[in-house]
């Protein structure tokens, strides 16, 4: 079949989860052999494959712009006779979901923040003091003429909503890629002497980036000099990190690094730190509703994860059998489970079980089969459709 995929505040080439997402997932629907055509902000030359990338920027480049690009996304869909149109959802879009209505095709939107607004939440006063809420009626109108949902938590969804029109899954990582003992060039030079953790991803306050700094250079204070890191990356909370670690030997940080250069910087560590901060993102009040991408990274690459213990990621990652996971009102039970990962056989078997359970349950190729299934059936709904 032939899909339209819209993502226009997503860069692609891009280093962040939303460019990574929005090309794996274009990338797995085309390998099942569909058409797909996407378009996205460009950031440098398009990715060579089989994938149709379109430049479509919002219109002065302003996210909150974005549906008012509803007619060019309906001429492209119009001009490549698509069967379903795609959306990466955002507050301001809709662009996908209208043009799909005017061209009476299928469309599917993707959730990968709320739609609800959490408790306090600054949209909610705005839109309650314009009396009608236009924000949450837009939203909750897109909901409601989409076809298909797809996000990796129902939570994050107006409660009203047909289940029956949602499907759940994860994200999820190219295991082809990200795999133990890939080599490449490095953009830091590891210390054999030294077990070396691993941060990849932005450097947001709600990443804990600062939690892990304060962690290594708290453990180093005590005499522990088994641990080296690389931080992966980059964003607001760098220079707090670099800050931290200043006295603490054998720690790299390297600035963002392209997608395609990390399965081998992953390879070259020996743990995978994912040490998220709900208390400094408000809309995770609703719950830790991502499905983060640098966990199952890690999986891949064969790295047990340290991680806080929340619910969500309690349920990815098994505690003891992927990774260790630590207390996240206790921020010594982080240098805890560092400490005891400095154990070979321990992060071998740890690290073994991640790889494993990333192949059979979080692979971008599982995600794209699911979507497969529903996306077929869709379009298969409609007389004189094509599949």
């Amino acid at each position: 079949m032939r899909i339209v995929y819209v993502a226009l505040d997503q860069q692609i080439p891009g280093t962040l989860g939303g460019s990574v997402h929005v090309q794996a997932v274009a990338e797995g629907l085309a390998a099942l052999g569909h058409e797909v055509h996407v378009a996205v902000a460009q950031g440098g030359p398009w990715p060579a494959g089989s994938v149709h990338w379109h430049a479509m920027r919002p219109p002065l480049g302003r996210p909150e712009l974005r549906w008012m690009r509803a007619g060019a996304v309906a001429d492209l869909a119009r001009q490549v006779g698509t069967d379903v149109v795609m959306e990466r959802y955002y507050n301001f879009g809709g662009e996908g979901v209208t043009a799909a209505r005017q061209l009476g095709v299928p469309s599917v939107l993707e959730v990968n923040a709320p739609v609800i607004d959490y408790p306090g939440s600054t949209k909610s006063r705005i839109d309650r003091a314009l009396l009608v809420e236009p924000m949450r009626r837009w939203r909750d109108a897109l909901c409601r003429q989409a076809s298909l949902l797809v996000t990796p938590n129902v939570q994050i969804l107006p409660s009203w909503l047909d289940r029956a029109k949602v499907l759940e899954a994860e994200w999820g990582a190219d295991v082809d890629s990200f795999r133990p003992y890939v080599t490449g060039p490095l953009p830091f030079t590891r210390d054999p002497g030294r077990v070396l953790c691993v941060f990849a991803g932005a450097f947001r306050s709600w990443h804990g980036v600062a939690q892990m700094a304060a962690s290594l250079a708290r453990l180093h204070r005590q005499g522990e000099h088994r641990l080296g890191a690389v931080f992966i990356g980059d964003g607001p909370e760098r220079a707090a990190a670099e800050q931290l670690t200043r006295k603490v030997p054998s720690v790299t940080f390297t600035g963002a690094v392209p997608h395609d250069q990390l399965p081998q910087c992953l390879a070259a560590a020996d743990i995978g730190v994912a040490p998220f901060d709900p208390g400094k993102h408000k809309p995770l009040a609703l719950g830790f509703y991502w499905s983060p991408l640098k966990i199952f990274e890690y999986m891949s690459a064969g790295l047990p994860v340290v991680a806080p213990r929340l619910p969500r990621i309690a349920d990815l990652v098994g505690d003891g059998n992927e990774g260790l996971l630590y207390d996240p009102a206790e921020p010594r039970t982080l240098d805890d489970a560092l400490v005891r990962l400095t154990d070979k056989e321990l992060r071998e078997r740890l690290g073994r079980g991640a790889r494993a359970r990333a192949v059979a349950q979080y692979s971008w190729r599982a995600h794209c089969a699911l979507l497969d299934t529903r996306l077929r059936a869709l379009v298969a709904s409609r007389p004189g459709s094509r599949t």
